[in-house]
């Protein structure tokens, strides 16, 4: 094991990743073309859109109701603001019903990383508690732990070859010290199970205060919640269908009363959840018109829609290492909708680089795609939504071929 202590430097080990060539699995059978489901979307056809759990997009039902909402504000705003708390509300009870959540036990926010901070600013962390983290976490959200407490991180080699071996490590880097271990439920880089049930549930046991960031979990779960963790936040606009802008925060019973409202407002004396989802004059649309994105997914099948995603991710991770050689799968949980893949040692090893290589593909394949850095070769994550085609996958195999074949040895 390897464990990153806050002052950078490494406890032991290379930090080099054991991926295999196994990555598990059979290959993946093509799923075909989701029946309309392009037709739900206003996307460029031009732009193979491979990225849909950066940022999502609105399907046009859900682009609808949010500008039905935005005229009715511009129309009366008296009528529309002075309704908002109790419309927010009734959004709140509709998401919960989806999320199979408590509805006062969760509240609407603007992002994940705004419910990160506000999660953490409900522990009263002080600089000598102890969060753990992994190097597979969101920048920003591990930021914020480092500014408010002294963060430990458990280095998690990309090639892990499951989920035990991820708690494994998970569990063996806690100290006496450690109060809080913030974890990514799917990670964004990697697109690895972290924070699992069981791995919740162990931490518990040792009386770890558990802050889970499911930023890619609503929509793409069947019960984002499961593990029942402490403080849990996830967002809408990816895989949820709902539009930017909209995410939830679930706190746990005993510390509601402590999550602080980002701006104090005409409703703050009602604590939580409407102090933190009320802030005078801002754009609710967004949040009023999430509920319709799960609905969507409901009318949809929200299994045939996970399941379909999942082939596709599949059939497209399949199609590049077969045309890439040194391109190589990660290890990955069947169920969802995004995968990611090991490039050779040379490529996209600092955000610079990384940056270059996405915006390279971008502009010479018309493929928009994930290409993450790590520090000994980054890595490509692709996603997989109802309006992508199998031959877009194939599109950026062949293409990724031509573009990268002299610098893998193809």
């Amino acid at each position: 094991m390897t464990i990153r202590r806050d002052n950078g430097v490494s406890d032991g080990g290379d930090g080099r990743g054991d991926e295999r060539d196994d990555h598990g699995g059979a290959p993946a059978v093509c799923p075909g073309v989701f029946p309309g489901g392009a037709e739900l979307f206003r996307l460029d056809p031009a732009v193979a859109h491979l990225n849909h759990g950066s940022f999502g997009a609105v399907p046009v039902p859900v682009a609808e109701a949010r500008g039905r909402l935005i005229s009715e504000a511009d129309a009366d705003p008296d009528a529309f603001f002075l309704a908002a708390p109790e419309r927010l509300a009734a959004a709140r009870r509709r998401i919960a019903g989806h999320l199979a959540a408590d509805p006062e036990g969760i509240a609407l926010v603007s992002n994940a990383t705004e419910a990160a901070n506000l999660a953490l600013d409900a522990l009263g962390l002080g600089p000598d508690d102890e969060v753990l983290v992994t190097d597979h976490g969101y920048g920003t959200v591990t930021d914020a732990a480092a500014r408010r407490a002294r963060v430990t991180t458990v280095e998690l080699d990309p090639g892990l070859p499951d989920e035990a071996a991820v708690a494994e490590r998970v569990l063996a880097a806690l100290t006496p010290r450690t109060k809080v271990a913030l974890l990514d439920q799917i990670s964004s880089p990697t697109a690895r199970i972290i924070a699992g049930p069981t791995l919740l549930t162990a931490l518990r046991a040792r009386g770890i205060t558990t802050v889970v960031d499911g930023a890619h979990a609503p929509g793409a779960l069947d019960r984002p919640l499961a593990g029942d963790p402490d403080l849990w936040f996830g967002n809408l606009h990816k895989w949820a269908y709902a539009p930017p802008g909209s995410a939830v925060l679930a706190v746990a019973a005993p510390l509601r009363d402590r999550v602080p409202a980002p701006v104090p407002s005409w409703e703050h004396e009602h604590g939580f959840p409407r102090a933190l989802e009320y802030r005078a004059t801002t754009d609710y649309t967004g949040l009023l018109a999430a509920p319709e994105g799960l609905d969507l997914i409901a009318a949809l099948g929200a299994a045939k829609v996970r399941a379909h995603n999942a082939a596709l991710v599949g059939h497209g991770t399949e199609a590049i290492a077969g045309r890439l050689p040194g391109v190589r799968p990660l290890p990955y949980d069947p169920a969802l909708p995004i995968r990611s893949l090991r490039l050779p040692r040379h490529l996209a090893r600092t955000r610079d680089e990384a940056a270059a290589l996405r915006e390279h593909i971008a502009a010479r394949l018309g493929c928009r795609i994930l290409v993450w850095p790590w520090r000994d070769g980054g890595g490509i994550r692709l996603s997989a939504q109802i309006y992508n085609r199998p031959e877009e996958y194939e599109r950026l195999a062949d293409g990724l071929r031509d573009l990268l074949g002299p610098e893998l040895g193809g």
